[in-house]
């Protein structure tokens, strides 16, 4: 009994104290790597990195911070780290290769975080569909239409195809045609639509608001209105200027030519 107990003492004795040290490394290493990963949020946030950015960046130096600390501890253990990195390497190897396109998705979604083509409240089109930025994460790309609907896109569809970002600028330019009829007078319907386009408060003065001829059509003389405005007033000034030159186009009996309808 002696000698077991005496056993039993030397073993509790030597593991005990590495289980303990092992603890201590994971617990202190883990304070350590939460109050680094905080020191560098701070850091990039005082130099106005964008928010995706920073909260990517905290969540890779953490975790890879969690790993080093965790085959720390297991090293103190006295655990063969080499054997275990390598088993770990080939599960992930299999898994990498069972998640190809999940994968892809993740490098594509890394590289929309690094090179930033669009930020959370752009209007957006990305691979044909229309929206504003809800959220971008590593697997997708979350819009949501004009109509309320959510569209969820796949970061590799997102990087694979044309972007189309119509918030990036401060201000757009609405281009308008109008018909009037060869009948109608050209010189009164020109100067009906630059008294519009002057009288909108919302049309930038500079560049300066474009009024000309287009095209002389089959059926129509083409006016061409080009204006300037804040982006986030694009779709309204159209529509009010739209309008607007209906009912003056009414008041002052300038023709607007239908569409010629194609034979039966």
């Amino acid at each position: 009994m002696d000698l077991s107990w005496a056993v039993v003492v030397n073993f509790v004795t030597l593991y005990g104290v590495k289980v303990i040290a092992s603890l201590l490394i994971f617990f202190i290493g883990k304070k350590i790597a939460s109050l680094l990963t905080t020191v560098v949020v701070k850091g990039m946030r005082k130099s106005k990195i964008d928010e995706t950015i920073t909260s990517f960046f905290s969540n890779v130096i953490y975790f890879g911070l969690l790993v080093v600390i965790i085959l720390a501890a297991l090293s103190n253990l006295g655990i063969n780290t080499t054997s275990f990195l390598a088993v770990l390497g080939t599960a992930g190897l299999a898994i990498g290769l069972a998640l190809q396109g999940t994968l892809s998705n993740v490098g594509a979604g890394i590289l929309l975080v690094f090179f930033r083509p669009f930020k959370i409240g752009h209007s957006v089109q990305i691979a044909g569909e229309n929206g504003t930025v809800e959220e971008l994460n590593l697997f997708s790309v979350i819009l949501k239409t004009a109509d309320n609907k959510q569209i969820i896109i796949p970061n590799s569809a997102v990087i694979g195809k044309n972007i189309t970002n119509f918030s990036a600028k401060a201000t757009r330019r609405i281009d308008m045609t109008f018909n009037i009829g060869y009948e109608d007078d050209l010189r009164l319907a020109k100067v009906t639509l630059q008294e519009i386009v002057d009288n909108e408060p919302r049309v930038l003065n500079e560049p300066s608001p474009f009024v000309a001829v287009g095209e002389l059509a089959q059926n129509s003389v083409k006016l061409i209105v080009r204006v300037w405005v804040k982006t986030e007033d694009y779709s309204i000034v159209s529509f009010d200027i739209f309008e607007k030159v209906k009912l003056a186009f009414d008041e002052k009996r300038i023709s607007i030519p239908h569409p010629l309808l194609p034979e039966a």
